[in-house]
């Protein structure tokens, strides 16, 4: 039985994850933590979702016993990082972590976890966007020198990271796929007298508004035609569904830094 465990437990990704955890037979809930200054601290985490007790507490995270624990996944924000990642690193657990937005430090925090324990990092966890992003590699494969490549992504009023951390990985994918360079290719924004479109930039589009899930769509606009590649979650358990299979595949690997697309054999 795989014994997981949730940091950020009272967040909408947070409270997926429990259910997830605890509708899976093969695996049990191991602990659930949340911020000191939590409501939910202390409650039992069945309850917290409205389900039944499961018999595990809220508590922080440096509470935690974590000698009986298999895993830990990691939704929180990127301020938080750190602290897990040095907690899992002390105590030689490995990690599933789908927090997004995280700046060129915070990357190489991950990286440098990564030469001691496993962890499974991707942006999004669910096998349809990862099915996506192959999808739009090897259409780019093949239009990338003929189409203008655009990525248009919806989400809800909430989220506080712009381009999503989907969209920049389908444009990472399409930009290693046809020998682009993102730091310097990509456009986040048109406004005013742009001229004409550069060809090898790949443009991002992004809009928020209530509680839109996520949609992705891939467009690959050539003279006389064009393809469409588009993605929508209608519910985040989508990505807790994923991201407790990526708890079951990553233990017993060796340390590394691994990803979505290495879960579903897609790498």
């Amino acid at each position: 039985m795989l014994k997981i465990g949730i940091f950020g437990a009272t967040g909408r990704m947070g409270k997926n994850l429990i259910e997830a955890v605890l509708n899976d037979s093969r695996a049990s809930l191991h602990s659930a933590s949340a911020r000191p200054s939590s409501a939910f601290m202390g409650m039992d985490a069945g309850t917290v979702i409205g389900q039944a007790p499961c018999a595990v507490a809220l508590t922080a995270y440096q509470d935690i016993d974590a000698a009986s624990a298999s895993v830990f996944i990691d939704f929180t924000l990127p301020e938080s990082l750190a602290d897990h990642l040095a907690f899992c690193v002390a105590q030689q657990r490995p990690m599933v972590i789908g927090t997004t937005g995280l700046s060129t430090a915070q990357l190489a925090l991950l990286d440098d976890a990564a030469k001691t324990i496993p962890i499974v990092f991707a942006a999004n966890y669910s096998v349809g966007v990862n099915l996506l992003i192959k999808l739009a590699q090897q259409t780019a494969a093949v239009m990338g020198d003929s189409a203008d490549i655009e990525i248009i992504e919806t989400h809800h009023r909430y989220k506080v990271d712009a381009p999503s951390g989907t969209a920049l990985a389908l444009g990472e994918g399409i930009a290693q796929t046809t020998g682009r360079n993102l730091a310097t290719d990509a456009v986040y924004g048109r406004e005013g007298y742009t001229g004409e479109r550069a060809h090898q930039t790949i443009g991002f589009a992004t809009v928020r508004g209530g509680d839109v899930v996520g949609d992705h769509t891939v467009l690959f606009a050539d003279i006389g035609e064009r393809i469409e590649l588009t993605h929508k979650a209608s519910s985040r358990m989508t990505f807790a569904k994923g991201a407790v299979t990526a708890a079951h595949w990553v233990v017993g690997k060796p340390p590394g830094l691994y990803s979505m697309m290495d879960v579903l054999g897609l790498a």
